[in-house]
């Protein structure tokens, strides 16, 4: 069967080792949906494909095994995936417009976790709201707290949740617990003095660690949500890195900006003719200078008061 490689590959499906067979991939926002969606995985499989799922690293599902006679049919059933997810579409019953941009892959946030700052699975939905579909090659990782337990600094975007520690004196006994704990699990951003905690703002990171750990309930957690946005971590072949701080006590709303902002930045001196189109990000840092990249990205960007911008960012990492 003769078939377009690049519009297959667009349109979500895998070019295999195996001729004439594709693999489909399942988007899922923040790694989070309905039970009842399962089922429609399930029928994809075992009626379209070898009946075999593949969980990815990006927290998505590949159907592996099917024929590319298969690929209208089972566009249909992704259908009410899509729908369920609530995944912008060009066209009704084609499956996925793009892949370039990757699954939003998230930790399981405040849902579940006492460490986590803020619902990943909310903010993750709204950034796909807003960036897919898209054929430049992004990748978005949320995680609910410095833990970072979704390795987010391997991300282009790595959001970090974070929180402004609020202390009520009057609850304070003076025991000493949120002290001795932001020394043991934290950054020693807390200091004993005349029996009262202080916090250093400059050195916290907003994990909450001394709210988790207060017993009289001091230490509570900002209303106003706080992030730490990461750059430009990567896996490959040629500069395998982690990611930078690019903005400490960011807000979401200006972390979105910065991403849409990117997506023009890429557009305009991205290398078409290099990695066969899909130019990593860090490499177009490197080539045009961080400077040029942060003067795009904080176009119209209004951060909060406490925001700390870090500039200028270098990265490190393997170099072959």
């Amino acid at each position: 069967m003769d078939i377009n490689t690049k519009k297959l590959k667009k349109n979500a499906f895998r070019v295999t080792k195996v001729r004439g067979i594709t693999a489909a991939r399942i988007r899922v926002p923040g790694g989070y949906l309905n039970a009842k969606y399962l089922e429609a995985i399930k029928t994809i499989a075992q009626t379209y494909g070898d009946g075999t799922i593949h969980i990815t690293s990006r927290q998505g599902f590949e159907i592996m095994g099917i024929p590319f006679e298969q690929m209208e049919r089972v566009n249909k059933v992704i259908q009410e995936l899509i729908d369920g997810m609530e995944i912008n579409q060009e066209a009704f019953d084609q499956g996925y417009p793009a892949s370039g941009t990757r699954n939003i892959s998230a930790c399981i946030g405040n849902k579940v976790c006492p460490y986590a700052c803020y619902n990943t699975t909310k903010f993750a939905k709204k950034i796909e709201k807003a960036v897919f579909p898209n054929d430049l090659h992004f990748k978005i990782g949320l995680t609910g707290c410095p833990n970072d337990c979704a390795k987010a600094r391997m991300n282009d975007f790595g959001i970090i949740g974070m929180t402004l520690p609020q202390f009520d004196k009057n609850r304070c006994v003076s025991c000493g617990a949120c002290v001795r704990m932001c020394a043991k699990k934290s950054v020693k951003a807390l200091e004993g003095i005349n029996y009262r905690p202080v916090r250093n703002h400059e050195k916290c990171i907003g994990c909450g660690e001394c709210i988790v750990n207060c017993p009289t309930m001091a230490w509570t957690r900002s209303e106003k949500k706080y992030y730490k946005l990461s750059l430009l971590g990567r896996t490959g072949k040629k500069n395998p890195r982690l990611g930078e701080d690019f903005i400490k006590w960011a807000d979401e709303d200006s972390i979105l900006k910065i991403i849409l902002n990117t997506y023009d930045y890429v557009g305009k001196y991205i290398d078409l003719n290099a990695a066969g189109g899909k130019e990593h990000i860090g490499y177009i840092v490197d080539r045009t200078g961080f400077e040029v990249y942060k003067e795009w990205a904080l176009k119209g960007v209004t951060l909060p008061e406490e925001s700390q911008i870090y500039s200028p960012i270098y990265w490190s990492g393997l170099h072959f």
